[in-house]
């Protein structure tokens, strides 16, 4: 009986999974505008799918940046781009978690607007996603544990070994992220988000914010009753500390909002048992005897808007950006009509009341979505730098492009790596084999039935990917694209033959 029972129950969940997946694909198809991108964000999240390429002059006519800046494609083919570091010298640092790596993408130098090359600088990682700098260190921020390597700065190296100062952090159920930042007290903070959507949760330390000395001495519990706090960092005027959270989910379109706290040690910031300024419908009531008053919300985003990073502009062009922070909304995936998207300012005026305002915004286009905006870092010289996980983009915006116009991106044909170059490893002959042996490969799979002038061209694989990055993306390829049974070999002749494509 018991047999039985556990086989109806694996049918029952298997069916549960398979709906879950199945259901987003089949609006793609024939949902809604509303539902179509909706189901683009649910399978992003689920799966890492991230949809057709989008051409660089979609992203021209679509995005749009505020005022006069210069906005360019600084990198693009880094699936499961997450949060960055700038160094002193102006290089960034990219956590890729699903890859369970740090990349290092080098300081533009050439001029041709984007990173002049890109290496793993760490890997082997348990999901990595905070990244901070300080004193000649690089601290991460993996799912269970933090870690500390030395790094030069100079020439973009490590110089030491990686070892954990900070062990045991919970790691399961849904807000498995952590991101760290040291504060101007010395401190180095951390957030750690929920295991569920609303609950009471068993480990003290999730939906929480932390802080720890830089040796990995002295871990406490800053504050409480977070949700999901991805995002963080301190005015520069008078060293407050803001937070973003996320709301919960299944209360409608538009409840809860969204939320930025001013996160003050021993505060309780509502969850699960506040949204904003009212009682949970589910938890309000289970509020446990001796629980301090919850602390509201400085700032509200709309429902569902899924703010995460969060960066005070310490150097910006203008005195239209002094006292502003920018907060890269990933978007909704559950609403009927999706919203966020993009990248808002928020403005303190003298009193002390924000004011938020489009930043960069575009992402999204009726049914097309063309990327999810997550974190915003600063280079030395005050431009910035947007990741974007959806398209795996890093987007640099510049404080020298004031004669640009608001939606100016640097064109493909500019920044195109040549197909020469990446395949100058090979003589001409071995080139040429490559190239048919691809040619085979790519007929006898149905390749072109989704891959033409219409629908996801592969025109620009140089630009995004390098032969190797491309050959190991066959490994794991991202849905719909089917996984086919290809050695290294015939992924290496594929990737030559696509390649020559954009010859």
């Amino acid at each position: 009986m018991l047999k039985k029972v556990i086989k109806i129950v694996g049918a029952l969940v298997l069916v549960t999974l398979l709906g879950v997946i199945v259901t987003p694909f089949v609006l793609l198809q024939w949902g809604s505008p509303g539902m179509a991108a909706a189901s683009r964000a649910i399978l992003h999240s689920a799966i890492g799918y991230s949809g057709a390429e989008v051409a660089e002059a979609e992203l021209r006519q679509g995005l749009s940046l505020a005022g006069s800046l210069k906005l360019q494609v600084f990198a693009s083919g880094l699936n499961n781009a997450r949060f960055m570091a700038v160094s002193e010298h102006g290089d960034v640092l990219l956590s890729r978690p699903r890859n369970g790596e740090v990349i290092l993408l080098t300081q533009d130098r050439n001029g041709d607007g984007m990173a002049d090359a890109r290496r793993v600088l760490i890997d082997g990682l348990n999901r990595p996603h905070g990244l901070e700098l300080k004193d000649g260190w690089l601290y991460i921020a993996e799912s269970n544990a933090i870690g500390k390597v030395p790094f030069d700065s100079k020439n973009g190296q490590l110089a030491g070994d990686y070892r954990q100062i900070v062990v045991g952090l919970g790691d399961n159920g849904n807000h498995w992220t952590k991101t760290i930042g040291f504060g101007p007290d010395g401190w180095l903070y951390l957030t750690s988000g929920s295991t569920c959507n609303v609950c009471e949760e068993v480990d003290p330390q999730r939906a929480t914010m932390m802080r720890v000395q830089p040796d990995g001495s002295g871990l406490e519990i800053y504050a409480t009753g977070l949700r999901n706090s991805v995002g963080f960092d301190w005015a520069p005027w008078n060293d407050e500390l803001y937070a973003t959270d996320n709301g919960r989910d299944l209360l409608g379109d538009d409840f809860p909002p969204c939320e930025l706290n001013r996160v003050e040690r021993g505060g309780f910031y509502g969850w699960p048992y506040f949204n904003a300024d009212q009682r949970d419908p589910d938890y309000g009531a289970r509020l446990p005897q001796g629980v301090a008053d919850h602390r509201l919300p400085v700032h509200e985003f709309r429902a569902h808007n899924a703010p995460l990073g969060i960066h005070f502009w310490r150097n910006p062009p203008s005195t239209d950006y002094q006292r502003t922070a920018l907060v890269a909304l990933h978007g909704s995936w559950n609403r009927s009509q999706p919203d966020g998207y993009k990248v808002v300012a928020l403005s303190w005026d003298d009193k002390g009341r924000i004011v938020e305002r489009d930043f960069l915004s575009g992402f999204l286009q009726s049914d097309k979505l063309l990327g999810r905006p997550v974190d915003i870092a600063e280079a030395p010289d005050g431009s910035l730098y947007v990741s974007d996980d959806y398209r795996g983009t890093i987007y640099r915006i510049g404080v020298d492009g004031a004669n640009m116009p608001a939606s100016a991106i640097s064109s493909a044909e500019e920044n195109m790596v040549s197909v020469d170059s990446a395949l100058s490893a090979y003589t001409v002959a071995e080139r040429a084999e490559l190239k048919e042996r691809g040619e085979q490969l790519y007929r006898q799979y149905p390749c072109a039935s989704c891959h033409n002038a219409n629908a996801r061209p592969l025109k620009a694989l140089p630009q995004r990917y390098s032969l190797a990055e491309l050959a190991d993306f066959f490994v794991t390829p991202t849905p719909p694209m089917p996984q086919y049974p290809l050695d290294s070999g015939e992924r290496e002749a594929l990737a030559v033959y696509l390649f020559s494509l954009a010859e």
